[in-house]
């Protein structure tokens, strides 16, 4: 088990994408404690090398209590996956500043505040990797996702930048950018499409591997990127969305 003793944090951890980066980082081995608001299902909150802190990343003194418990309950992190974000749709003119400013503090400050929270420990435990996840849409953007993309641009940015100033430390920080993954969130996203069936063919017509992404396909790139395998990766962002972008677009 390939990050056996070693300890993660995971922000938005218990469902979607985050709850299949929980589940593959346990399945290596770690120990993982789960960043959310919301408490966590029976089956993940029963776990025993998991541990739930509620928080709101909105709040600035989130990272900071989230860097305390993490000691307190197991010693310190050498892993952190900052996974919790959130989407709107608002053209420019509907968006006021306070949905811009909201967006990046919990996509953009939370992240880069808990990496800063959590550095004193990945020092002392000689080193570790963050993993940001980032987004297509810090490539490309869909319409009316302007704060989206301008946040998920940001984590790219400063994933890049960390890792130049981190190294020094030992410690690695790449990012994932997925495309679309299967979750609740986006199955009642194209139900209430005017044909969910056909948006459904159409959806898949995108994808060059004929499916969507699971959120298992996240979480092996995290668990890979946490271990050793990945030692001299760092400052990447790496795509995962079954050939969306890279498929040019026909008329036909």
């Amino acid at each position: 088990m390939k990050l056996k003793n070693k300890v993660a944090v995971v922000t938005g951890g218990g469902r979607g994408i985050g709850r299949g980066i929980s589940e593959k980082l346990l399945e290596s081995g770690a120990q993982v404690l789960i960043a959310q608001r919301q408490p966590l299902d029976d089956e993940l909150g029963s776990h025993a090398q998991v541990a739930w802190f509620a928080v709101d990343l909105a709040d600035r003194e989130a990272p900071y209590a989230i860097a305390h418990a993490v000691e307190e309950r197991f010693g310190g992190a050498d892993i952190l996956v900052n996974n919790a974000g959130f989407m709107f749709e608002q053209s420019l003119d509907e968006m006021n500043e306070d949905d811009w400013e909201r967006m990046m503090a919990v996509n953009m400050r939370a992240p880069v505040f808990l990496a800063k929270a959590l550095l004193a420990q990945m020092r002392q435990r000689g080193g570790g990797s963050i993993v940001n996840i980032g987004s297509i849409e810090g490539i490309g953007a869909n319409p009316w996702h302007a704060a989206y993309c301008g946040s998920k641009a940001g984590v790219h940015g400063f994933t890049r930048a960390m890792a130049v100033d981190l190294g020094r430390d030992g410690i690695r920080c790449n990012a994932i950018a997925p495309g679309w993954i299967n979750s609740d969130l986006s199955d009642a996203y194209i139900d209430v499409q005017a044909d969910p069936a056909q948006a459904r063919r159409d959806l898949l017509r995108l994808h060059p591997v004929g499916r969507t992404g699971e959120p298992q396909d996240i979480g092996n790139a995290v668990a890979f990127l946490a271990s050793e395998d990945a030692a001299f990766i760092t400052g990447q962002v790496i795509v995962i969305d079954g050939g969306r972008t890279a498929k040019l677009p026909l008329p036909f």
